[in-house]
């Protein structure tokens, strides 16, 4: 592009972006003022349904909740797997959880399972000298606190 064909360019551009405003407007306000009440009947307005601000308040103390016991739930299914007192099986249809979720966890616990057998489960401890073997309780009670141990030696 030579500079005339620049300079014809820039004149076309700013003669377009500076053009005086037109005589008739091209928008209107209606400023009179709308009536209290009518035959319209009112429209629902997307977002959370009308209702009070208690209900309003209750519903999300209720979603917040529920998304609350989903960690400990973790933990607890977690917990089961690993004593063996739940079946992975069963804890995944209980979930209802997708086959993209439900079929990795059986395989893991599967796998924990068989991690399991491998490790063995006997302990031997071998000891030079005499041994004292001692269990002790003790009870303490407060006006408010309750306390109680258990010693093992």
């Amino acid at each position: 592009m030579t500079d005339t064909e620049a300079a014809a360019e820039a004149r076309r551009i700013i003669a377009d972006a500076y053009r005086p405003a037109p005589a008739v407007p091209t928008a209107y306000r209606d400023t009179t003022p709308v009536p209290a009440y009518g035959s319209t009947p009112p429209v629902v307005q997307p977002g959370t349904p009308p209702m009070s601000q208690r209900a309003v308040d209750a519903g999300r103390l209720m979603l917040t909740a529920g998304l609350a016991t989903v960690p400990p739930g973790l933990i607890a299914i977690g917990l089961l797997i690993a004593s063996e007192h739940a079946d992975p099986t069963v804890i995944g249809l209980i979930c209802s959880a997708p086959a993209a979720i439900a079929v990795p966890i059986l395989a893991l616990a599967r796998m924990l399972r068989r991690a399991k057998d491998v490790v063995p489960n006997v302990h031997h401890h071998h000891y030079t000298g005499p041994v004292r073997q001692e269990h002790t309780t003790t009870h303490t009670h407060g006006l408010i606190a309750r306390t109680h141990t258990e010693l093992h030696g």
